[in-house]
């Protein structure tokens, strides 16, 4: 998060349960998932870490860690162009 924030983005903190039933590693540039009530999923830009000249793999690797630690989904689908 810092590197992104020292880059003019944002972290914003969400509450309440997580039912994640799989996560999405984006690799589609300028792109985001949109949230869908229904369906719900875990959403890793990973093009926005490419984006902010972050090391991608320390990147994911932390993004499933969180996912992990809060009980989510052990499926990831890849998202490329």
């Amino acid at each position: 998060g810092a590197a992104a924030v020292k880059a003019k983005g944002q972290v914003e903190m969400c509450k309440g349960s997580h039912a994640e039933k799989f996560v999405y590693i984006n690799f589609v540039e300028d792109q985001t998932i949109e949230p869908n009530h229904d369906d719900q999923k875990f959403v890793v830009d990973a093009w926005a870490a490419m984006k902010f000249d972050l090391d991608v793999p320390s990147y994911l690797v932390t993004a499933a860690a969180t996912v992990e630690r809060l009980g989510g989904p052990k499926i990831a689908k890849l998202v490329v162009p």
